[in-house]
């Protein structure tokens, strides 16, 4: 083809630039307009003559950034380079917002001076909500999930959207979701309930939400809400729509809000109904409502479902962990002591607080174990680890310290045979991981066992790296008590040491896991210290001494759990105890019945003198012919009536069943026959038998 004559280029420069799809102006180099093209007018909602001469921005819709534009002007007719700017507009319908990808660019003279600025505008609307809408799930991975509370998970999800892409929005789940089971479809067709978990609105004070967080709602099958529960997908519902207006006046409570929100020009466009739905099971629907100007449309519904998909994951999550740490909490306290234990040695009040929701329930426990002589064992310890697993260690440890106090082992003896079978457990559990098995992990943990003689007064303590226990003695100051901390179970190896005290009788004793005293700041010292200012408090019932304590030293929101035993000691007097020394006579057995019914004469009790009479009788007898110097008889007047006969020889009886001709043997089966329960415990000179009788 010939070139074409330079005024037919002129020709087709002027109708390209009238025919362009894209907006095109011309300003000079004082911002006045020169030209503007037909998708310019259009844009700006004049014609060209009326802006012809005119300077920028007259003309240009208030919402658009005046000054950024007006200073890409200047620079480019100062500087002769090209530049690019992005701009954010309304539609003059005030539908949805606009953005405008603009590009100027130096004009020049034949001299190459610059003589205009050209402005070309693209508009990149799609663009930018795309890059909105990845912007938002680029959000919601880092805000979406960070910690394994129902609650929390779904507030983070309404705190993502409002306002950036609704004006309100809630989140409703099955009751079954918030303790942590899965829901069923059953009763779908039916009114729905679900509880109203998170909200939050554009407008202060929530004028949008019919029910308070944590009320429930009963929702009919026409609403979009259980249509989205009953389908799985996302239900759109404009304005218009019969079946969103229905919902909406379906409620009186509803209504009235609507009439309110009206009053105040609020009217609502739209609503976005999205199931939660996490492997394949529904948890729940999250509902988005908008009173803006425009609607949502179907991208906005493709952006809810993957919000609402990765909001429902986190959402799974926090209910499978609320269910795991309900069982969890159930077993620990299923295993912990059930209401008070029958004992007359100190007054208890024992307290177990679990963690809160963003941590695990950990392996922390006490007890109080009853023991002959009237005396009594306190535990407290604390268990590696936690969850369920935790918690089942617990009650291993539990069980074997009571199947060893049940024997009467001083505390450093019993630590260590605790001790030797967290040794064995933990090797065992080796074992099975190596083969395959489902090990139990760690076993280890800490324990604090004391045993307190309200005969003699004396507090023995020993510790397995455990916290010790802080006395308070009447008219005095709290202290801690200085305990050898011995090594922590699972370690071996390593003797535990008992310490002796004697508390007189009033005396308060704290045995404590260390969840209370590092709660607030870590700092264990600070928390002992803050422990002792407690319990040198106001002298209340031991009840609210101990919760007066743990409101003193536990946050809001604890990162451990925590076992607390406040015991208050008792003391059996002289009145209550009677001994005898006694040589190895035979001789002196009847005389011995006879002490030991005039006694029993004393105390009011002749009622038990037949049993007694035989029960000192045995023992005695049995102490003479098979213990050894020195002998002593032992009677105890408490809750029940307690005979102890102690000797030198260490070899503990047992019981037989005579045959049918034999002259002996029958001696402590009937002692166990007549009495509640009797055994046999160790001392440092030699053993002492025993047997317990109940009081009608």
């Amino acid at each position: 083809m010939e070139p074409a004559r330079e005024d037919d280029g002129r020709a087709l420069v002027e109708q390209a630039f009238r025919q362009a799809t894209f907006s095109m102006s011309m300003f000079g180099t004082d911002q006045r307009y020169l030209r503007l093209n037909k998708e310019a007018c259009l844009v700006m909602g004049v014609g060209e003559d009326e802006l012809r001469g005119l300077t920028y921005p007259y003309g240009v819709p208030s919402d658009v950034d005046h000054q950024g534009m007006l200073q890409a002007l200047r620079d480019v007719a100062a500087t002769g380079r090209p530049t690019q700017y992005e701009s954010f507009t309304r539609a003059p319908s005030g539908i949805r917002e606009h953005a405008w990808n603009l590009k100027f660019w130096p004009i020049r003279d034949d001299a190459g001076d610059v003589c205009a600025v050209g402005l070309a505008a693209f508009d990149s609307s799609e663009q930018h909500w795309a890059r909105q809408r990845l912007a938002v799930l680029d959000e919601a991975a880092v805000r979406l999930g960070r910690n394994l509370d129902l609650t929390r998970t779904a507030q983070e999800l309404v705190d993502l959207v409002v306002p950036r892409f609704a004006d309100f929005a809630s989140v409703d789940l099955f009751q079954s979701v918030m303790e942590g089971e899965e829901p069923t479809s059953e009763g779908w067709s039916d009114l729905v309930t679900l509880r109203r978990v998170a909200h939050l609105s554009l407008e202060s004070g929530t004028p949008e939400a019919v029910i308070e967080l944590g009320g429930t709602d009963a929702h009919p099958p026409h609403s979009p809400l259980v249509q989205a529960l009953r389908t799985g997908e996302a239900v759109l519902s404009t304005g218009g729509d019969p079946g969103l207006e229905r919902w909406l006046q379906s409620v009186p409570a509803r209504a009235a809000k609507l009439r309110e929100g009206r009053a105040r020009g609020l009217t609502v466009t739209s609503i976005l109904a999205v199931p939660l739905i996490a492997r394949g099971t529904t948890l729940g629907v999250a509902a988005l409502l908008r009173t803006r100007p425009d609607p949502f449309n179907q991208d906005d519904s493709t952006l809810a479902r993957e919000l609402a998909g990765r909001a429902a994951l986190c959402v799974d999550n926090a209910r499978r962990y609320t269910r795991e740490r309900t069982t969890a909490l159930t077993l620990q306290r299923s295993l912990l002591p059930r209401g008070p234990v029958r004992q007359s040695a100190v007054d208890v009040a024992c307290r177990y607080l679990p963690t809160d929701a963003r941590a695990g329930v950990g392996g922390d426990w006490f007890d109080i174990i009853p023991l002959s002589g009237a005396r009594v064992g306190l535990v407290v310890g604390d268990v590696v680890g936690h969850g369920i697993q935790a918690s089942a260690t617990m009650g291993r440890l539990r069980t074997a310290v009571q199947t060893l106090a049940d024997v009467d082992l001083p505390p450093d003896e019993l630590l260590a045979h605790l001790d030797d079978l967290v040794l064995r457990v933990t090797a065992t559990d080796e074992i099975g991981d190596r083969a395959g098995a489902d090990g139990g992990g760690e076993t280890g943990g800490t324990c604090l066992y004391a045993v307190y003689d309200p005969v003699s007064r004396m507090l023995t303590t020993a510790s397995a790296g455990h916290p010790p226990p802080v006395i308070l003695e009447p008219g005095g100051t709290a202290r801690v008590l200085d305990v050898s901390a011995g090594p922590v179970l699972g370690v071996g190896g390593l003797p535990f040491e008992a310490t002796e005290v004697e508390l007189p009788e009033g005396s308060l004793v704290a045995l404590f896991t260390d969840g209370l005293v590092e709660a607030a700041d870590h700092d264990p010292d600070a928390g002992i210290a803050r422990l002792c200012d407690a319990l040198a408090g106001p002298d209340t019932l031991l009840e609210s001494r101990c919760d007066a304590v743990l409101t003193t030293l536990i946050p809001e929101h604890p990162r451990d759990d925590v076992a607390f035993v406040l015991a208050r000691t008792r003391a059996l007097h002289a009145g209550q105890v009677r001994v005898w020394d006694l040589s190895a006579d035979v001789e002196l057995v009847a005389e011995t019945r006879r002490l030991a019914l005039a006694q029993l004469e004393d105390w009011g009790l002749g009622e038990a003198a037949f049993v007694t009479e035989l029960v000192v009788s045995e023992l005695v007898t049995n102490a003479i012919r098979y213990g050894a110097e020195p002998i002593q008889l032992r009677l105890i007047h408490d809750r029940t009536l307690i005979c102890e006969v102690s000797d030198g020889n260490s070899t503990s009886p047992h019981l037989r069943r005579a045959r049918m001709f034999d002259e002996g043997g029958r001696g402590l089966l009937l002692v166990a026959q007549l009495t509640s329960s009797w055994g046999t415990r160790h001392t440092a000179t030699g053993k002492t038998i025993w047997a317990e009788q109940e009081l009608t």
